[in-house]
């Protein structure tokens, strides 16, 4: 993975940045809009979501790539970003923050790219305080009509790309019901945004 976001670092945002904007920015507005000001980003990539924080929210962004994160801290430079609290190169799914360190992670389009989705949302959890929030935005896989079939004819070569069409949101969440808000984002509702409270456990 890191060997193939190193090719991309250069190209990322051209690529990928336009189609994925609705998402990214939906994801913001909720993050923005949710009480408690320490931010996780988890996938932080180039640094794209990071000058739509609100200012008041405290960002500490993750990711694999050095040279994705290269990218974002020359963004957060150039736009300076002092609400931009740190960018840290480090595993999604095994992250070095103390439990409870932040009250909201958000990860945007990074669950089809980790190894494993539900050791993702575990560790999410992990380092957010219980009453806190975890956001999604990813894609997650049709159920019918033209898009399932698209979606499973072209697997094999989206994996290469670390892109899983066949994903679904039970990959993700090991009880899909606990998510209290799931909407669809443009283009064509492509991608999702799943919201789902970090309940203490037995809550």
């Amino acid at each position: 993975m890191r060997q193939a976001y190193r090719r991309w670092a250069g190209v990322y945002d051209e690529v990928f940045g336009a189609v994925s904007r609705a998402g990214r920015l939906r994801a913001v507005a909720a993050v923005n809009a949710m009480p408690g000001t320490r931010v996780l980003e988890v996938g932080v990539g180039t640094g794209l979501a990071l000058p739509h924080y609100a200012p008041e929210k405290r960002v500490v962004g993750i990711d694999l790539s050095r040279e994705m994160l290269s990218r974002a801290r020359a963004r957060v430079a150039e736009r300076r970003l002092g609400n931009v609290a740190g960018l840290v190169e480090g595993d999604a799914e095994c992250m070095g923050f103390a439990d409870g360190s932040f009250d909201i992670a958000v990860a945007m389009f990074t669950a089809t790219v980790v190894p494993d989705a539900r050791r993702l949302y575990r560790e999410m959890r992990r380092v957010v305080r219980p009453g806190g929030e975890l956001l999604f935005v990813n894609h997650f896989a049709a159920e019918g009509g033209l898009r399932w079939w698209a979606e499973r004819t072209l697997a094999p070569l989206s994996r290469v790309l670390g892109w899983h069409p066949d994903f679904t949101l039970g990959d993700l969440l090991e009880n899909p019901a606990a998510a209290t808000e799931i909407t669809p984002c443009p283009p064509f509702g492509l991608f999702t945004l799943v919201r789902v409270p970090n309940r203490p456990a037995g809550g």
